[in-house]
């Protein structure tokens, strides 16, 4: 499989995206003493951070999402 074609390639470059978004969001907290702006960049930072999670979480399959039969999916396809 090409590194194109291989999952894991996407998941692994938007998770180091994202993580970037993440810690400028954290560092612009500090240059504004609004509260209603630090508590929104703080909120945008865990809700990434969640996303990071989910993306590890499909790689290594922990979560009963990623792992769930076509029985249990009611015949759906998810992915190729």
């Amino acid at each position: 499989m090409t590194e194109e074609r291989n999952p894991l390639h996407h998941t692994r470059r938007m998770a180091a995206h994202l993580k970037e978004t993440i810690d400028h969001l954290r560092a612009d907290i500090d240059k504004v003493d609004e509260p209603q702006f630090k508590a929104m960049f703080e909120t945008s930072a865990e809700v990434l951070g969640g996303l990071v999670k989910a993306f590890q979480d499909y790689e290594k399959k922990n979560e009963t999402a990623w792992t769930r039969t076509e029985k249990e999916t009611r015949g759906v396809a998810f992915g190729p």
